[in-house]
């Protein structure tokens, strides 16, 4: 009783315990809820080090028994995990675990460029090792690229590589815009800066060998132009020769088309000429003689004369030419002295070809065979014959020789041993012009086709272009090739005009390698 009655004496009694000390409580409970999961934690841990110990004492066999029943355990989720943590540990890299010495001589035997390349982007050891100079210096021989680099290898290669895939599946093509009309394009040249073409309205038209522009055209000439040859001098100016209908030849600076002599002298059509240095050109005319020119002041150095008939074709080798003419011979010529060496008898008909290396003459004729001669001794060392029609076009070309023919053929001749080790129906119709180099060979023909051939195998590479009413002059180089044909302009009045086409193989823009 007295404990109520004291207790009603309280002014104001709490109805409910204070806040703050239940606060404290359930903090404190808190507190010691994480320290039992410590503890718990701890407890095993010190569990899974106590086993990890263990299994590290096992034997092989205990452990596989072990690992067995641990991951019969383990759920598909677990097992994922296991799988993506275990595959980089078993992957080990042979390259990288063996001496360096012979961890290239291994990726020295990948011949392939393509492999290379996909096996430099396997890890950055496996690039590093793909970088090798002289790996790379392998794959330029292996695949004829002899050139002295000013670069790396392998940055050589890779260059030389894309422009070889390119020429096989197409480059850039630009059209290079002209005056031609339905004239005649009868000669053409090209080097790294110019292109020089020729033509029977009596132009000489002169574009960019980079691009295919326009650049000007050479006037003066009063006949059709059917023979040009330009070089380069050592000041680097561009000195072109050019002769036709008009009876005399003239001397360019190509590079500001300034006119530098006419030289006078010929009494017919210059057919055929030829320029050895900034000093010397040759010119060989229907008048059945040939001309020995100084071009540095325009004097006629000597007259050849001997040939009984048109002078059709010529070709220089240091200080000797060899003339292939209508009458059915060929002469041999000494520059200096301008004096006949040999004279070449064996033809039964006019020749239209001629080739010369400096030791063997090599000329082609209307009687369809082909003759291989001596510059040193002018004794006929074998007769090439296949060809069923005139044989008007022959290149030499390290041991090869390649012959175009109107019978529509190409055949590749081997100079050592003089077999024929490739006959090719190329063309439906004459060849018109061929072009060679150490890999391939670029054909035109009358039936309007220009195609790419591998040398080596005789096998046709691709069709070079679409198919024109004729194809009149190719020129190519490493990295770019020049077409000119004739294409149909209007098919209601049955007109054609000319067409230069420039193919670029070094600007080639998707990455083969």
């Amino acid at each position: 009783m007295d404990f109520f009655l004291q207790a009603d004496n309280v002014s104001s009694p709490p109805s409910s315990p204070p806040y703050r000390p239940l606060q404290r409580q359930r903090s404190s409970y808190i507190v010691d809820a994480s320290n039992a999961d410590a503890i718990k934690d701890k407890v095993r841990l010190d569990y899974m080090y106590k086993v990890k110990n263990t299994f590290q004492h096992l034997t092989f066999q205990q452990r596989y028994t072990f690992l067995t029943e641990i991951l019969d355990c383990c759920d598909n989720q677990l097992l994922q995990y296991i799988y993506t943590f275990i595959t980089p540990k078993l992957k080990i890299d042979f390259l990288k675990e063996l001496p360096i010495e012979l961890s290239l001589y291994i990726v020295s035997f990948i011949q392939d460029p393509l492999t290379l390349a996909r096996a430099s982007r396997v890890s950055r050891h496996w690039n590093q090792l793909t970088k090798d100079e002289s790996t790379w210096k392998a794959l330029c021989l292996q695949h004829q690229y002899i050139s002295t680099p000013s670069i790396c290898y392998r940055d050589f290669f890779r260059r030389r590589y894309n422009i070889d895939t390119a020429w096989n599946q197409g480059g850039i093509v630009t059209f290079c815009q002209n005056q031609i009309g339905d004239g005649l394009a009868t000669s053409l040249q090209m080097d790294d800066t110019y292109i020089v073409i020729g033509c029977d309205n009596n132009h000489i038209e002169v574009y960019n060998a980079k691009n295919g522009k326009y650049i000007r055209s050479l006037l003066g000439h009063e006949g059709g132009v059917w023979a040009i040859q330009f070089i380069k001098n050592e000041y680097n100016e561009h000195i072109l020769v050019t002769g036709g209908c008009d009876r005399g030849a003239r001397v360019w600076n190509l590079t500001t088309g300034e006119l530098l002599f006419v030289l006078r002298g010929h009494v017919s059509t210059i057919r055929c000429l030829k320029v050895r240095d900034d000093k010397v050109a040759i010119t060989g005319s229907r008048d059945t003689t040939l001309r020995i020119w100084d071009i540095k002041t325009g004097q006629l150095k000597h007259v050849c004369a001997g040939h009984q008939g048109s002078v059709r074709c010529l070709e220089i080798s240091g200080n000797q030419f060899v003339s292939g003419s209508y009458d059915s011979t060929a002469r041999l010529w000494d520059i200096e002295t301008g004096q006949c060496v040999h004279e070449f008898i064996g033809h039964h008909s006019q020749i239209y070809a001629i080739a010369f290396d400096g030791n063997k003459v090599v000329t082609g004729s209307l009687d369809s065979n082909i003759r291989i001669w001596s510059a040193q001794t002018g004794t006929c060392l074998i007769t090439l014959q296949g060809h069923t029609s005139l044989v008007g076009h022959l290149q030499l070309f390290d041991h090869h020789l390649v012959s175009g023919g109107s019978d529509g053929c190409l055949r590749v001749w081997d100079m050592n041993t003089y077999e024929c080790r490739h006959r090719i129906s190329a063309h439906d119709n004459s060849v018109t012009c061929i072009q060679v180099d150490n890999k391939r060979i670029l054909s035109g023909g009358s039936d309007g086709k220009v195609k790419l051939w591998n040398i080596e195998t005789g096998t046709l590479i691709r069709s070079f272009t679409e198919t024109a009413r004729t194809v009149w002059k190719i020129q190519l180089n490493d990295t770019k090739a020049v077409v000119i044909l004739q294409r149909a302009e209007n098919t209601t009045n049955n007109s054609h005009h000319a067409v230069i086409e420039l193919h670029d193989f070094d600007t080639y823009s998707p990455n083969f390698l």
